[in-house]
């Protein structure tokens, strides 16, 4: 391949990872609008919408038959992945709806460090000194965002727990993420039908009642959940992972930026001062990781054999 070839992929995974972290980071704007439906009954539309584009994207492919077939275990953690998404999601939308964008930014800044975490306990991955000071770092933040908040920050490190768990599910089921997405969504379905079946008997249900625009926003939140995954999945295939991990922390930035300067959520220095040790920590991480990349490739470039 062609050096201008390979720019021309590599610019547009950066766009597609763009694309994907920018949409997440507005995610903010998009379930304030989805007001009346409350969190619960938001999360049951996302669930169900999404299944049904990822079906008809799997459709589309020829590959629904990928379903079928699965063994015991694939779908045992197809569904150990669907309730840490289920979770992650759910308890997103209640901090949206609830005036506490800011935590769950801090969530996601938080995110990276738990998996790094996670990849000891069930990987036995081995921490470089530099991801260990980042850890302390993070741990240090959390213990001042406490202080600040007057109890954890449970939102933050729900979603930062769930989110990390889903990816080391992820890193073990054997199947693409679109079928894996889709088989998430299979085993949610039930209940998502059921809570939505119950909200229309009881007569609490937003999604028919409050005007066509209304109904077409909870519809969308299935577009809106699978867009960005699908943009996700395209830039990992052809840019570094290095190059996507530091393209993340636009999604936490956005949502803070949305938290504080558009909802006017309240940030006292305390609490800025441990969101600062955690960008310091981060800081760390993103350097050591940056810094090991170029070395591996230094590495391979070395052992090339000669044309």
């Amino acid at each position: 391949m062609s050096e201008a070839a390979n720019r021309t992929i590599v610019r547009a995974g950066v766009l597609c990872g763009l694309g994907a972290y920018g949409i997440w980071g507005l995610f903010p704007a998009f379930f304030g609008l989805l007001e009346p439906a409350g969190a619960p009954e938001i999360l049951a539309h996302r669930v169900l919408w999404t299944l049904v584009l990822m079906l008809i994207v799997l459709g589309l492919m020829g590959r629904l038959g990928t379903l079928r077939g699965l063994s015991a275990r694939t779908w045992g953690l197809i569904a150990a992945a669907s309730t840490a998404i289920a979770v992650n999601w759910g308890v997103y939308i209640y901090a949206v709806t609830s005036g506490q964008v800011v935590e769950a930014a801090l969530g996601y800044f938080v995110n990276p460090l738990v998996s790094v975490l996670f990849g000891v306990l069930f990987f036995r991955e081995r921490l470089r000194p530099a991801q260990i000071g980042a850890l302390v770092l993070a741990a240090c933040a959390v213990v001042v965002i406490t202080l600040d908040y007057g109890r954890p920050p449970f939102v933050a490190l729900i979603l930062a727990l769930s989110f990390a768990t889903y990816g080391v599910v992820k890193k073990v089921v054997p199947l693409d993420p679109r079928t894996s997405l889709a088989g998430e969504g299979v085993v949610a379905a039930p209940f998502a039908l059921g809570y939505v079946i119950f909200l229309a008997v009881t007569g609490t249900s937003t999604f028919l009642g409050h005007g066509a625009g209304h109904t077409l926003l909870l519809v969308s939140a299935g577009l809106v959940t699978a867009v960005p995954l699908l943009l996700f999945g395209a830039a990992a295939q052809r840019i570094p992972l290095a190059t996507l991990g530091m393209l993340q922390y636009l999604t936490p930035s956005l949502q803070m930026a949305w938290g504080v300067w558009v909802l006017g959520e309240d940030m006292p220095a305390s609490r800025w001062a441990g969101f600062a040790l955690i960008w310091v920590a981060l800081a760390v991480y993103s350097t050591d990781s940056l810094m090991r990349a170029r070395r591996q490739r230094a590495v391979v470039t070395e052992e090339a054999p000669a044309a």
